[in-house]
């Protein structure tokens, strides 16, 4: 595998009162290729926001190491690896975190602004986004004025402007229904594809699992590969 997201013995452990410890991740080890979707699955509490978090830097574990597209994230200070974040790498959240106080364009055009880009070339781009999301039409709405679906829709045309190497997706059709999940699903699976993103998503609609390159589950605080119908290799 020419693999652009590699994971060795990751492990995380947080203070947890008077037990001293709380174990979450126990010496995962993954590899996801360029280009690849991997879906993680698993029970509420077994640890996979604490995983993502680590994959994207947004959190140091207590040992092992991360490493993107050659970089160790371990070796970078906290400046380096806001950068690197900047860069290569895409958030979709449950909750999408738009800024509200910004319109849906302004939103989009954010990661652009952040890596440089001079405003007119970054309205182009972010208009393009929306564009392929579906919201030309709403471009100059702020948040409170976007339904559930279209919020969403908005921060994936956000996570994916600047073309990352990776996308990681926190359960990014969980607070929508059946419905308009499977829209902001189709649009998040169908860009990625075109350009070529890996994706680390998180989810629990095992429907939207299946349509993944391959699973795994968190358990116990080690990953493990699942099979299509979702039964332990």
């Amino acid at each position: 595998m020419n693999a652009l997201l590699e994971v060795r013995g990751l492990r995380r452990r947080f203070p947890s009162g008077d037990v001293g410890w709380l174990d979450v991740l126990l010496g995962v080890d993954a590899a996801v290729a360029r280009g690849e979707l991997v879906a993680v699955v698993g029970a509420s509490g077994s640890g996979k926001s604490t995983l993502l978090h680590l994959l994207g830097g947004l959190d140091r574990p207590s040992g092992g190491e991360v490493v993107l597209d050659g970089t160790v994230f371990g070796s970078l200070d906290g400046d380096d690896l806001a950068a690197l974040r900047a860069r290569k790498l895409g958030f979709v959240f449950q909750f999408h975190h738009l800024l509200r106080e910004f319109s849906a364009l302004e939103n989009v055009m954010m990661p652009l602004r952040i890596l440089g880009w001079e405003p007119s070339r970054a309205r182009t781009r972010a208009e393009e986004a929306l564009a392929a999301v579906g919201l030309a039409g709403r471009m100059t709405h702020r948040p409170a004025a976007l339904s559930g679906g279209e919020q969403q829709r908005c921060a994936v045309a956000r996570a994916l402007v600047h073309e990352p190497a990776l996308v990681l997706a926190d359960e990014p059709t969980g607070n929508l229904d059946h419905g308009t999940g499977e829209m902001v699903a189709e649009v998040l699976l169908r860009l990625t594809r075109e350009l070529e993103t890996a994706v680390v998503l998180v989810t629990h609609n095992r429907e939207l699992a299946r349509r993944a390159d391959r699973v795994l589950a968190l358990q116990d605080g080690h990953l493990s590969p699942l099979d299509a119908v979702g039964s332990p290799q």
